[in-house]
């Protein structure tokens, strides 16, 4: 390898001897992998395309002794430095353009502990990889519903998915993490040990360490559950819209359901000629006794006459991926989201006529029902905060790379979320931010507790080495009253 520049924490770039990478890459027992060598294009590759960012050098630890020699390689040298788990961030959060990325993905080990309920995974694992382990069991965590995002970043930023009305947060069922953090020290961070690091990880961990472990508690789910997607033409939008309205005030825990707005795909479980049109479906899951259900989907049963209906009983884990296809790794995603704690006429009318007048054909107006446990705790349980929030929402734009109308499905996708906006409660869940959402966006998100985080990121990273995420940079000044 001969000599290599990378970008520095302030943007500019520094010489390294190939002696001094070498001896960095002499530490290490994973790959460090530069442009053009094996395995950097694979290493480097995200699931939205529109990020387009190059590191200059990308490690793949094999254990915690490879991640501490990478974060004392980026510090003592200045450099920037990105973690990249499974890479599902909307953001890119996962690559450091001209950098050093730090790629987890090698860390995949999973150990269940049956009898205490908990599970401990490793940062590299993706959602399927702890649920195919803990359904063995019978048992789940509050992860998310795309089976291949990464369990690092998801739960990091709090992490919601179809068990969340039930467990809340990801991180509300967080017990343990060992987390390397910026002065290079491997620390066990939980309710009583670094107590005050385990609060701050539990909404805003991207901020204060490269975690390579997670212990969760694990609830009785399964392995059986019943759910899938069914949904009715979009002419019908305002007496479903109504419906979930109403099903969404009254659901039991054990109920989920997102609805989404779109385009129906030219998939085999859609009606010919059904391709291609608007249509208002429900995303369900329903997690309790089997003989209830349809006690339970009575509201949804009661539409009638479904353009698709694939309710059914079905294995958690499946039920997991049975979104992964509408996602496709390497297309363009633009998303504007927000919280809101209640559902109103208006609201639901503005986002049917943004439905029905969105451009993009692979575009989305999403509604998450995730209220429930979340609303339980007190908003200083944990830096995600966000107590009062029922609904996530928003305008999701996706695309395949080249499109030509990119700029006006970005622009369109921009202007929902202005639409959208004066119906949240002022809070955003930060793992859905763009790389556009600055620090006003990151302060509004964390409200209260956005003091106490900015003064453990003075304590734990002043020099904030973990900066290529939504930072909170530990110069800031929080706004006060």
């Amino acid at each position: 390898m001969t000599q290599t520049t990378l970008v520095t924490r302030s943007g500019s770039t520094i010489t390294l001897p190939a002696e001094t990478v070498e001896s960095f890459r002499q530490q290490l027992r994973g790959p460090l992998l530069a442009p053009g060598e094996p395995g950097f294009d694979d290493a480097i590759r995200i699931w939205n395309g529109m990020v387009e960012k190059t590191p200059a050098l990308v490690v793949q630890p094999t254990g915690t002794a490879d991640v501490v020699a990478a974060v004392n390689f980026a510090r003592e040298n200045d450099l920037l430095v990105s973690v990249k788990g499974g890479g599902h961030n909307i953001g890119g959060t996962a690559l450091a353009d001209g950098g050093l990325t730090i790629d987890m993905s090698n860390l995949r080990g999973v150990i269940v502990d049956a009898d205490r309920r908990q599970v401990t995974a490793q940062a590299g694992c993706k959602l399927g990889d702890v649920d195919r382990e803990t359904q063995l069991f019978g048992l789940a965590t509050p992860l998310g519903f795309i089976s291949k995002t990464g369990i690092a970043g998801l739960t990091l930023g709090g992490g919601f998915g179809y068990l969340t009305r039930r467990f809340g947060w990801a991180v509300d069922n967080l017990l343990e993490v060992e987390i390397v953090t910026a002065d290079g020290q491997v620390r066990r961070a939980n309710s009583e040990e670094n107590a005050d690091l385990f609060w701050a990880i539990r909404g805003a961990g991207h901020n204060f360490g490269i975690v390579t472990s997670f212990t969760y508690r694990l609830h009785e789910v399964g392995p059986t559950v019943y759910g899938g997607l069914i949904a009715w033409p979009a002419a019908r939008a305002e007496e479903v819209l109504a419906t979930y309205r109403e099903l969404t005030a009254t659901a039991s825990p054990e109920l989920t359901v997102f609805q989404v707005l779109m385009r129906a795909p030219p998939a085999p479980f859609v009606p010919p000629e059904a391709h291609g049109e608007r249509i208002c479906a429900f995303a369900v899951c329903y997690t309790g006794d089997l003989d209830t259900v349809e006690d339970a989907l009575t509201p949804i049963r009661a539409l009638g006459d479904p353009v698709v209906d694939m309710l059914q009983p079905l294995p958690y884990a499946q039920l997991q991926s049975s979104l992964d296809d509408t996602e496709p790794t390497g297309h363009h995603y633009y998303w504007k989201t927000e919280f809101a704690s209640e559902l109103t006429p208006e609201f639901q009318a503005t986002v049917a006529e943004l439905a029905a007048e969105c451009p993009i054909p692979g575009g989305q107006l999403v509604l998450a029902h995730i209220g429930g446990a979340i609303n339980d705790r007190a908003d200083d349980d944990g830096a995600i905060g966000n107590r009062d929030v029922r609904f996530v929402y928003g305008a999701a734009g996706m695309w395949e790379p080249d499109n030509p109308n990119a700029a006006e499905f970005r622009q369109w996708v921009k202007d929902a979320g202005t639409r959208l906006q004066s119906f949240s409660t002022g809070g955003n869940y930060i793992n859905f931010q763009t790389a556009e959402d600055g620090e006003e966006r990151v302060r509004a998100t964390y409200g209260a507790n956005y003091d106490r985080l900015l003064e453990l990121k003075q304590t734990y990273d002043p020099d904030n080495v973990f900066r290529v995420n939504r930072n909170i940079h530990p110069q800031a000044r929080a706004e006060r009253p």
